[in-house]
């Protein structure tokens, strides 16, 4: 039994940073933001409260700057900016055969483990999202392509934690 596996080439990470930041120069110069993922979440959850209760939406602080005025959340731009990150992304492996089902994980745990500490994850980066006022992306990111104090800050903080929780989790993936 052969025990090597095929490795399929990724873009070239300096290539790939080039165009991200050639993205977010022309976001900036279109739009007057920066790139972001939280927005278009919010705007999802605004959608499908709005839905399901409406005027629980309207009375809520939260939800009812999202919906003022009549105008629905899902045309924001951050949910078309999301789709194109999705679509991009499904473009992208299949062009490249990356394209199937399957969640990455170490031998040492399931799948299902791997699903539960992603989605606990998930959860804890929504709400520094939330508390931060920004995902990673748009936060950090963003913040820093246009030199703003905070931007710095929230990239050290980021990743500095990520470096410091790293020791724990490490044993999930080596």
């Amino acid at each position: 039994m052969n025990n090597t596996r095929e490795v399929k080439k990724y873009m070239n990470p300096y290539l790939a940073g080039f165009i991200l930041g050639l993205s977010l120069l022309a976001a900036l110069y279109f739009t007057g933001r920066g790139l972001g993922a939280s927005g278009a979440v919010k705007s999802t959850v605004t959608t499908v409260v709005n839905s399901i209760a409406p005027e629980h939406a309207q009375n809520s602080h939260f939800y009812s700057k999202y919906i003022e005025g009549g105008k629905n959340p899902m045309s924001a731009w951050l949910v078309f900016e999301i789709l194109g990150v999705i679509f991009g992304g499904l473009i992208s492996g299949a062009i490249s055969g990356r394209l199937k089902f399957k969640i990455e994980h170490s031998p040492k745990i399931s799948a299902k483990t791997r699903i539960i500490v992603a989605v606990i994850g998930g959860f804890f980066v929504g709400i520094g999202a939330s508390l931060g006022r920004g995902c990673a992306s748009g936060a950090a990111m963003s913040g820093m392509a246009v030199l703003s104090t905070a931007g710095f800050i929230s990239f050290i903080a980021i990743f500095g934690t990520a470096f410091l929780f790293a020791y724990f989790f490490r044993k999930l993936w080596i």
